[in-house]
């Protein structure tokens, strides 16, 4: 290729030293920036690991960037070398040397020859033999390539640096919990936090592997971001695990409180179911009373203490001599309330059965009431009152007791005795009578 000349007017010699200064800073920048990345932790470790998926197919297309990065480095380094030179000949500048710095300084005259030769058309375009280019041109393609590279190296980067630790973290915290939940029984196939702890490690397992070797699978840029790396590393699969993990420590702590407290509640239990017992041995006793006292009158039966609940005490009790707490703790919940509901049925049976004496004495309190009130106003040997009274009283004081007819007996006592007590309302001009001034 023909060289026409310098592209525009000829640069005298202060623009060819303000220009030469320029491209030195912007070389020593760049060189710096190569050898940075080249240093960078992240691009080691993508180069010494076994990578997959979309991190491998990224990874192979930053490795030609890079390389063609440091050929195009070379190439403007040898530019800008020899506009040094050409400058350095002598003090004073012929036109014939301005027009030669101004076509090395302005003009297309760097050539890089096969520049993407090996390279994938989707790393800078279709590959060419040779390309050509400007000083400017070369710095701003060479800034491009800088800038995907480092963003590929800073996120795979940003990833190995969050993730591996934390589910390192989180394995660790698994092995605490599944030592924890060996020692309470709590085993895979035995129990369902068993068969989750399980789960949660190949999950763990797996998902370290990967992130290990695809790093990028778990990278999510921020949006509108520019900046290299520019974004974070999702956590939504750790995460996942990391709340199942909680479940299932939460419910091996929950075993490990059965466990310290079991002698108590199993006591407690017994002592519950004790009571529900001598509450229906109350009631039995109670019914036999009620009917050889209360005639005429219905008293439900009264039923044994449950055999189901002591058995499954007693299997409680089982598990607790064979440390098999995950077996104890739904067994001692469930038995708890039950034992409850049987404390609760044996009240209301006694209740029940008790009914008619609580009947009895009620009426007995009312009938020995009003024979007190009646000896107050002074009418206690009125005779139809003692006769009725001792009607009534020998009804609710004999055996066995008509409760029907001993509560129309205290009835009649009471009339008798409210028309005794009520007042009378004198005849105009005639005498007040006595009886109803009481």
């Amino acid at each position: 290729m023909s060289v026409t000349g310098p592209p525009g007017p000829v640069m005298d010699r202060d623009e060819v030293d303000r220009a030469l200064a320029r491209l030195d800073a912007e070389h020593e920048a760049i060189e710096t920036s190569l050898l940075a990345l080249q240093d960078h932790a992240g691009r080691r470790l993508l180069e010494g690991a076994r990578l997959t998926g979309v991190t491998e197919e990224r990874w192979s297309a930053t490795e030609q960037r890079i390389t063609l990065l440091w050929a195009y480095f070379d190439a403007y380094a040898g530019a800008l070398n020899a506009a040094r030179e050409l400058r350095a000949r002598r003090h004073w500048l012929s036109h014939d040397d301005l027009a030669e710095l101004t076509e090395l300084l302005r003009g297309e005259s760097v050539t890089v020859a096969g520049s993407t030769s090996g390279t994938s058309p989707s790393v800078m375009g279709p590959a060419k033999l040779t390309e050509r280019f400007t000083l400017e041109e070369l710095v701003s393609r060479m800034n491009d390539l800088y800038a995907h590279s480092l963003d590929m190296v800073v996120a795979a980067d940003a990833v190995w640096s969050a993730l591996p630790a934390r589910i390192d973290l989180l394995a660790a915290e698994l092995a605490r919990t599944r030592h924890l939940a060996h020692s309470v029984g709590v085993r895979p196939g035995e129990h369902p936090a068993g068969d989750d702890l399980e789960r949660i490690t190949r999950a763990l397992t797996a998902l370290r592997e990967q992130v290990i070797s695809d790093p990028l699978a778990f990278w999510q840029r921020a949006e509108g971001s520019s900046a290299p790396g520019g974004g974070r590393a999702h956590t939504d699969r750790y995460d996942r695990e990391a709340r199942a993990l909680e479940e299932v420590r939460r419910e091996i702590e929950a075993v490990l409180t059965v466990r310290q407290d079991a002698e108590a509640r199993l006591g407690r239990l017994r002592d519950v179911l004790s009571r529900a017992d001598r509450t229906l041995a109350e009631a039995r006793s109670a019914r036999g009373e009620v009917l050889a006292k209360i005639a005429a009158s219905e008293v439900p039966a009264v039923s044994g203490p449950s055999t189901a609940l002591q058995e499954q005490l007693a299997m409680a009790s089982d598990f607790r001599r064979r440390a098999q707490w995950h077996r104890l703790s739904p067994l001692l919940e469930s038995l708890e309330e039950k034992a409850e509901d049987e404390l609760l049925r044996a009240r209301e049976s006694l209740t029940a059965v008790t009914a008619p004496l609580a009947v009895r004495a009620e009426l007995r309190g009312r009938l020995d009431a009003y024979k007190a009130k009646v000896a107050r106003h002074g009418h206690a040997e009125d005779p139809l009152l003692i006769e009725r009274y001792d009607a009534a009283r020998r009804m609710l004081w004999s055996a066995p007791c008509d409760l029907r007819v001993a509560e129309q007996a205290v009835l009649r006592y009471q009339q008798a005795a409210a028309e005794v007590l009520a007042p009378r309302v004198p005849q105009q001009g005639g005498p007040t009578d006595r009886r109803g001034d009481a």
